[in-house]
């Protein structure tokens, strides 16, 4: 009964999620899991940025060079910085009582966290953090308000600020978040910037189904032979009931 209960939830969780961010505008990520240089480098920083404290249990060192095209040797050198062995699981050392002691909560498991959420809120999500005082982290974001999370990614980003307007309601005026401001600049220009959150974000989605690409060219197998079949079924029809009045 357990089982079924947590299926059920597992498939409202999308919707759950949709919802809860609904009226929030999404920036379109545009992620290509034929990239194998951007794969690679959203890999890279996951691994110095996420792996930390957000594990990804369900994803093997191993299997995921092979998949980026590369050898054990370089996954051990380059993104193993948790784990001593390539056939490991991406886990962390993080003990989950000590994190919900620290952040109020364990910090989920990433694995499948682009399925849950979509590549687009993502994508929105880790660009849309800005300072706001009143936040335990000194920080709140415009897809996910009253976040927990700290914005890791800030010395890449830099610190934005809100920049609000004043609206009309009802006969009331109201201040509304318009856009964000760049207020200290970090380490990348926000193109550059944009382009390192879409890499980590096309990882992500990779990592929530590594098949994905061998699915859908499967797929496209699949139709065709059912076309050919088609044809030779039909034509096997008429043959059998030609003399059929």
């Amino acid at each position: 009964m357990r089982k079924i209960i947590l299926s059920f939830l597992l498939v409202l969780l999308p919707g759950i999620t949709l919802a809860s961010t609904e009226g929030a505008h999404l920036d379109r990520a545009d992620v290509d899991l034929h990239n194998q240089q951007s794969l690679q480098r959203g890999a890279k920083l996951f691994v110095n940025y996420c792996l930390s404290c957000h594990s990804a249990q369900h994803q093997r060192y191993s299997r995921m060079g092979r998949d980026l095209g590369l050898t054990d040797q370089q996954v051990i050198d380059n993104l193993m910085f948790a784990s001593d062995k390539v056939g490991n699981q991406m886990t962390i050392a993080m003990n989950r009582k000590d994190a919900k002691a620290w952040f109020g909560a364990p910090p989920p498991d990433l694995t499948l966290v682009a399925r849950v959420r979509g590549a687009d809120w993502l994508y929105t999500y880790l660009r849309t953090f800005y300072a706001d005082e009143t936040r335990p982290f000194g920080v709140n974001n415009v897809v996910f308000p009253s976040v927990g999370m700290p914005n890791v990614l800030w010395e890449l980003q830099g610190v934005q600020k809100p920049v609000y307007k004043t609206v009309e309601h009802e006969g009331e005026s109201k201040d509304v978040l318009d856009h964000l401001e760049l207020a200290e600049p970090g380490k990348l220009t926000p193109t550059e910037y944009d382009q390192a959150v879409r890499d980590l974000v096309n990882f992500l989605v990779y990592m929530g189904e590594p098949v994905q690409l061998e699915r859908k060219a499967l797929g496209v197998k699949v139709i065709l032979f059912l076309l050919v079949f088609f044809v030779v079924a039909y034509l096997l029809k008429k043959e059998y009931w030609k003399d059929v009045h």
